[in-house]
Formats: C-alpha cells, sequence, structure tokens
C-alpha cells in the first residue's frame, strides 16, 4: 500500500509521516500493493483533522475523525477504515467489480459477515416535493430538527438535498445529469 500525505495548515514531520505509514500499514493486507491511500492532515482551531480516502474501482472508502491530539485523530481514523472494510466486506468484494483493488487473502478469507451490522431499511417515509429554494429547504429542515432535507429546486427543477456540516454551516448535493 503506498501512502500520499498531505497537510493543510499544518507541517507533516518525519516523525508524523512514520506513524501514518505504520498505522495504515495494518490496513495493506486488505488491499493490493498499488493500492494508494490518500491522507490528509488539517489544523483548525484546536482540533486535528484526519481524512483519508482509499479509492477502490468504481468506489471509495473514506473516513474523517477529528480530536485535539493529531496521534489520537489518526488512531481514530484507521480504527474506523478497519471497520468499515470488515462490516462491509461482502458489500465491497463483487468479484466482477471492486475485488481488483482487495488482495486475495481477503477476498478468500473464511470470516464471517457481521449479521448484526447488515444495513437493514426499518423505516420508508413518503412526501409530496414541494419547490422551494435552497434557504427555505434550510429552515425547513431546521424547523424538522434534521440533519437533510430533500426538496424540489424552485429554480432548476431538479431534486436536491441540503445537509448540515460539522461546522453549522450547510452543504446542497445537486444531480449532475
Amino acid at each position: 500500500m503506498k501512502f500520499n500525505i498531505t497537510g493543510r495548515n499544518i507541517n507533516v514531520g518525519e516523525r508524523t509521516r512514520e506513524h501514518i505509514e505504520k498505522k495504515f500499514g495494518k490496513l495493506s493486507k486488505f488491499f493490493v500493493e498499488d493500492t494508494v491511500a490518500h491522507v490528509t492532515l488539517s489544523n483548525q482551531k484546536d482540533d486535528y483533522i484526519v481524512e483519508v480516502s482509499i479509492p477502490i474501482k468504481n468506489s471509495i472508502i473514506r473516513a474523517e475523525e477529528s480530536s485535539s491530539d493529531l496521534y489520537v485523530s489518526i488512531d481514530l481514523v484507521e480504527e474506523v477504515l478497519e471497520r468499515q472494510i470488515k462490516r462491509h466486506r461482502t458489500k465491497l468484494i463483487d468479484k466482477n467489480q471492486s475485488a481488483a483493488s482487495f488482495s486475495d487473502m481477503f477476498i478468500e478469507s473464511e470470516e464471517p459477515a457481521e449479521d448484526e451490522n447488515d444495513i437493514r431499511i426499518e423505516k420508508v417515509k413518503k412526501f409530496d416535493f414541494k419547490p422551494m429554494t435552497a434557504e427555505e429547504a434550510c429552515l425547513q429542515m431546521e424547523l424538522l430538527g434534521h440533519s437533510f432535507f430533500v426538496f424540489k429546486d424552485a429554480d432548476t427543477d431538479e431534486t436536491c438535498v441540503v445537509y448540515k456540516r460539522k461546522n453549522n454551516s450547510y452543504g446542497i448535493i445537486e444531480p449532475d445529469i
């Protein structure tokens, strides 16, 4: 596994680089040698944020963690990635699609899938789309107490999603058709 380590508002020293390679080196057993993990370190106020993206065929495995200590953030994000890979093992490994990114040992190992973490849809909601602006959708989302809201954009007539970000700002997802 190869690492592409970048820092934003932070210098990545040799000690930090070695810690990252040691920690994420544990994930190497899941992937083929030429898989590249993109690690981004950033510092915002008193928090160190570590983002890791591992592109695999037709998908991306991604995790982000933050804490007041850089090394704790690195450890946390490694645990999240390993949990994601193991939990979604049967879903990620489709021999016709993304298996090329994973090592043969990982594909062929006989670890049972964790049934308790399988994805279950427990509730289905249906509602009428009312054309509105993104600002109106954000207000509606806040009134409902949700972290996202699906709406029909009054200007473009497209179905969009607004969501609340970690820093109390908002994001919008628009379709690219």
